[in-house]
């Protein structure tokens, strides 16, 4: 998976030198963890914002004014269908024609938040970042968290990848880790709604 970074402050690289391939080995973990097969690249936008932006989103697009930790703008309809499906069935119309990449949607992670929730649960800044860049990922591959059922079968699929890359909360690993999300919304390819992001556990 490629991840197209916009951050102005070089918050992705402080918070690992080699932030790209931490994004890739988390995206492809993802993949794997729903048995999703890049037939093409899966591309994703990743923008790293501060409290001020990321609020001015949730108010626009989910009409809560509020600052939040992450918000996801899935670039496929999974209305109706499994992620899998609905990529393969929805092709033409989230396939870039100039690259050839599937656009699987937008992640928006508020900075302040990746510090302020990682002191607060106690874990590395890294682990805080990486939980909620998979918490967005398994949004816009259709998982939300609305009933409690839910948000137990999200829970366990972020920290089953999270595991799996070795992204522990262990305490010997504190210095830089923590993890919620609630923004997302189901959006039209060129008109696109996020759904929640803030966490729901660490």
């Amino acid at each position: 998976m490629i991840f197209c970074v916009e951050d102005e402050t070089g918050f992705c690289d402080g918070i690992d030198p080699a932030c790209d391939s931490l994004l890739t080995r988390i995206g492809e973990e993802a993949l794997r963890e729903e048995q999703i097969e890049e037939t093409a690249p899966f591309e994703t936008e990743l923008l790293i914002v501060g409290d001020g932006e990321i609020r001015e989103m949730n108010r626009e697009n989910r009409g809560i004014d509020r600052v939040t930790d992450v918000l996801s703008f899935p670039n496929i309809d999974l209305s109706e269908e499994k992620a899998e499906d609905a990529i393969r069935s929805q092709a033409a119309d989230i396939t870039d024609p100039e690259t050839g990449h599937i656009m699987l949607g937008s992640i928006v992670i508020n900075r302040n938040r990746v510090i302020s929730q990682a002191e607060e649960y106690g874990h590395s800044r890294k682990r805080e970042f990486a939980f909620l860049v998979a918490h967005s990922l398994f949004h816009l591959l259709g998982y939300d968290h609305e009933t409690p059922a839910e948000a137990a079968r999200m829970e366990e699929k972020q920290e089953r990848v999270l595991k799996n890359l070795g992204i522990t909360r262990d305490p010997d690993t504190v210095q830089s880790e923590a993890g919620y999300g609630t923004g997302s919304v189901r959006p039209k390819p060129d008109d696109r709604v996020p759904l929640s992001g803030e966490r729901m556990n660490s």
